[in-house]
């Protein structure tokens, strides 16, 4: 068994390895290999501030496992253990990447390692931790659950979450028609204007690093990177995906919702101009949309902006689709968690992330 760093001569063979593990697969969809493709070769904007080291495992002249060590510098107390998968439970090849990666850490004056973090948490967190007989949802992970075991036997500590389900097939309304106008006086919801793309991206950007700096695992964002995550998804998205809301003129928060893609894929499809192809084609045979993200900054929490967001994006999918699911929500963001449960129907999937103190 052997440890090796990935050059440019195994890039193709790391990357087709991360394929391997999606492609075929009947429950889960292959999309993120795309960003990884442009992590490994330099082409991505989070190149610039992060620091990478792709490592595999081999055996017999075979992968079994595979990560990617990442340092943010905006993050500078983790190094993490992005992209993680295996073929099968070793744990000596697993901890020959956990050997590394303090090491990694020591060099860096990192005091914490992080897994299933893909860079940053706009792009992936989270290991499934249930309903492992259930198809992956778009930008959600799907993995076996052996998976939790590399974690769990090397004093990692675990980070729950927990994403939430709603059939909207007989609701006529989410709000009374008084609440619904009162809000309106207070608060404005806009789409996104895809004739201003890069100024909507830069509002997004802000109001993510206004709304998210406490967060666990944020870090602020570049609008060159947000730009660069939306222009990827633009061709999948309509303006009524991303909305805006504004109190006089000026943007308090976001909501970022989109179909369920992974309905119109094929187990052997990656996320691209063939999913825009049948999106346009089929899109109607998509039969939940996800609420991925929200946003409100601090001054404007439960003031009724989220609220307002919720009324608009109600009205936007009304008769289009039968079911909701929502991101990952942490287990201890009690206020995101308590709204889960007062508007969804029931818990969907429940999630794990993990983290190592390092002395």
């Amino acid at each position: 068994m052997e440890l090796v760093k990935v050059d440019d001569k195994n890039k193709k063979v790391f990357l087709n390895f991360y394929r391997s593990q999606y492609l075929k697969h009947p429950l889960r969809r292959d999309s993120l290999s795309g960003m990884l493709k442009a992590l490994l070769y330099g082409k991505s904007e989070l190149c610039k501030s992060v620091d990478l080291e792709p490592l595999m495992v081999m055996e017999n002249n075979k992968i079994i496992m595979i990560c990617m060590l990442a340092f943010a510098e905006r993050m500078p107390e983790y190094v993490q253990i992005g992209f993680f998968e295996a073929a099968e439970l070793k744990m000596e090849a697993f901890q020959m990447f956990l050997n590394r990666a303090e090491a990694f850490a020591k060099i860096k004056n990192a005091s914490k390692i992080s897994a299933s973090l893909n860079i940053h948490v706009n792009y992936g967190l989270g290991f499934l931790a249930s309903s492992y007989d259930k198809v992956q949802s778009f930008g959600m992970a799907h993995n076996p659950e052996f998976y939790h075991e590399f974690f769990q036997k090397t004093d990692f500590s675990v980070i729950e979450m927990v994403s939430y389900k709603k059939d909207m097939r007989n609701l006529d309304s989410l709000l009374s028609n008084e609440t619904s106008n009162r809000l309106k006086e207070k608060y404005t919801v806009r789409k996104s204007d895809f004739n201003n793309f890069k100024r909507d991206c830069k509002v997004y950007t802000d109001i993510n690093n206004k709304s998210f700096n406490e967060h666990l695992f944020y870090y602020p964002r570049k609008k060159e990177e947000d730009y660069e995550l939306f222009k990827d998804m633009k061709f999948l998205m309509n303006e009524e995906n991303l909305l805006f809301v504004e109190k006089e003129g000026n943007p308090v928060g976001f909501m970022l919702w989109y179909p369920d893609f992974n309905q119109i894929m094929s187990s052997s499809e990656t996320v691209g101009l063939k999913t825009v192809i049948k999106n346009k084609l089929f899109g109607n045979r998509i039969d939940t949309f996800k609420i991925v993200e929200m946003g409100v900054i601090p001054g404007e929490r439960n003031k009724g902006a989220i609220l307002a967001l919720f009324d608009y994006c109600f009205k936007c999918i009304k008769d289009k689709y039968a079911f909701m699911e929502s991101g990952w929500i942490l287990s201890d963001n009690f206020k995101s968690r308590n709204f889960g449960i007062k508007w969804a129907d029931c818990e969907s999937k429940k999630y794990k992330a993990y983290i190592k103190e390092l002395s």
